[in-house]
């Protein structure tokens, strides 16, 4: 076998929110390395559909199906679970709402999803003994939550934010089992987070004449920093938000 040491080979990963987007590229990434994945999500159609493009060695992949929200199904999937080397963390979504129009319904279904249940994950991962020592733990945070936002995305930036902090935290936490803790936080990515906001394509031209690299993101970026992170070859890499936004923030 040739050299590699960004392979995942040997390695069993759980990736959440992998029915699309960021969190589907990087089970399909994981797998292209040599790991069997896990992949859960609440939608059983489109984490088949996931499942059908992953392609691994051994052939172990496989879907559970899990409301992340629900402190029980979270406690259920991980009784099933066997022992991880690395978790994704991806599950997530945004919902422009100007300050004046926040309702309360939303901004606590926004951070239990973003925020909470990422955290309730690791927690019972840890509790079960289902993540290894040795293991990774990656966070799909975002620009918004470090550095530069956007009007209308202030709650989105505070559940960003604060996962973030987390990461710092549980980096220092878990360090004496030699599990390392990181997040991602990308810029604007050609996903379907906006599908249901009022974002007309002329905004979306005018904002990304902000990014020096003149595109937005493609999941597979995203998703091969999530595979680095996982690796060997981020051995010695924790606690940290790595940045990739196509330059946005050196304006």
């Amino acid at each position: 076998m040739s050299y590699n040491p960004y392979s995942l080979q040997d390695k069993t990963i759980l990736v959440t929110g992998a029915s699309s987007g960021i969190g589907r590229q990087t089970a399909i990434e994981c797998a292209r390395l040599g790991a069997t994945v896990i992949i859960t999500g609440r939608n059983e159609q489109r984490l088949q559909e996931t499942l059908d493009l992953i392609t691994d060695t051994e052939g172990g992949s496989e879907y559970v199906v899990c409301d992340l929200n629900d402190p029980e199904a979270i406690s259920a999937m991980v009784s099933r679970l066997p022992r991880l080397d690395g978790l994704v963390s991806n599950a997530g979504f945004t919902k422009l709402q100007p300050i004046p129009f926040l309702r309360d319904d939303e901004v606590r279904r926004m951070f239990q999803t973003n925020v909470l249940s990422p955290m309730l994950l690791i927690r019972e991962l840890l509790k079960a003994r289902k993540l290894a020592k040795k293991s990774s733990v990656v966070f799909t945070s975002s620009l918004d939550g470090i550095g530069p936002t956007t009007v209308a995305n202030s709650v989105y930036a505070a559940t960003k934010g604060a996962l973030s902090a987390f990461v710092r935290g549980a980096a220092l936490e878990l360090a004496g089992r030699q599990t390392r803790v990181n997040a991602v936080c990308p810029g604007m990515v050609n996903t379907h987070i906006l599908d249901d906001s009022s974002i007309t394509d002329e905004d979306l031209q005018a904002d990304l004449q902000h990014y020096p690299l003149r595109r937005y993101g493609e999941p597979r970026d995203i998703a091969l920093a999530i595979t680095y992170l996982l690796s060997d070859a981020a051995s010695w890499v924790t606690g940290t938000n790595l940045v990739i936004d196509g330059g946005l923030s050196l304006q």
